[in-house]
């Protein structure tokens, strides 16, 4: 028995989608799991700048179009629930079914299936979280504030190089890479929700500086990016500043720390000269 499509239910699974549904199905695939209204915010914007004149709108469309692509089996709503002031159909947060994850893969001739498994609340709610950043800056993009020219998401974002014992892969949550008329800046983003003990976080920090030691990003992009920590609040923020002002291995030129509600400003004014100096 061939786990491969036939061409002809490949276009046939085709012809049920409209451009804008392959452009959702996209997303999908790349932020792994997105709300409702972070596919409104992406796909049906509204307001200033906006194809829709309200966001009611475009979330009632929104709606009207997750469901139909709901009833063919490209995409499927999460049972567990993640917190937020949201309510309602709005709430409902979106991750690719068999259909939709088998016929992207067909579209790149890619063998085999994903096996789907039921993510944390913990996963869940960074994974959100990653992608509201991702979004902000694509909606600044979209409303003239920045020019993005790349964001990545894991596993894209990855970089691996050769550390003291072996290969080290250095896992961000996204790069990004963003201009305006004169300059551009480069910047890796960890969205720290405050979970994670204060050692592990600084054990990260000394990855991301192996990394820039290897050269290998500068080689590449004449730069290092700058490496964000997005936190929750200042009490947090507080705490990792002095754990990296008292680890003298980690030069703290490397590091830019601010909250989640301020990390897109944060991006904004971090334009650096292009070809400047690593």
């Amino acid at each position: 028995m061939t786990d491969t499509w036939s061409p002809n239910r490949i276009e046939a699974l085709e012809q049920l989608l409209t451009e804008r549904d392959g452009r959702i199905l996209d997303s999908l695939e790349s932020f792994r799991v997105l709300s409702t209204r972070q596919i409104q915010r992406l796909h049906y914007p509204a307001g200033l700048g906006g194809i829709h004149a309200t966001v009611p709108t475009a979330t009632r469309l929104a709606i009207r179009t997750l469901l139909r692509l709901e009833g063919h089996g490209f995409i499927a709503r999460l049972e567990r629930r993640v917190g937020g002031k949201v309510r309602g159909s709005a709430a409902t947060t979106w991750h690719l079914a068999a259909t939709g994850e088998r016929l992207l893969r067909a579209r790149r001739a890619e063998p085999g299936r994903r096996r789907y498994v039921e993510p944390s609340r913990s996963f869940l709610t960074h994974t959100l979280a990653v992608a509201e950043v991702a979004v902000g800056l694509i909606e600044r993009h979209h409303g003239g504030q920045l020019e993005l020219l790349t964001v990545q998401t894991e596993p894209t974002a990855r970089r691996t190089y050769s550390g003291p014992s072996g290969p080290v892969t250095l896992k961000p949550d996204l790069y990004a890479v963003i201009a305006n008329s004169d300059y551009e800046s480069h910047a890796f983003i960890e969205v720290d929700r405050g979970t994670e003990h204060l050692p592990t976080v600084l054990g990260k920090c000394r990855t991301y500086l192996q990394y820039r030691q290897t050269g290998t990003e500068q080689a590449a992009h004449d730069v290092f990016p700058i490496v964000i920590w997005a936190v929750p609040d200042e009490r947090r923020a507080g705490q990792l500043r002095a754990a990296l002002r008292q680890d003298s291995s980690l030069p703290p030129d490397l590091f830019t720390i601010c909250t989640h509600e301020t990390v897109l400003d944060v991006l904004a004014t971090s334009l650096t000269p292009k070809g400047g100096t690593p």
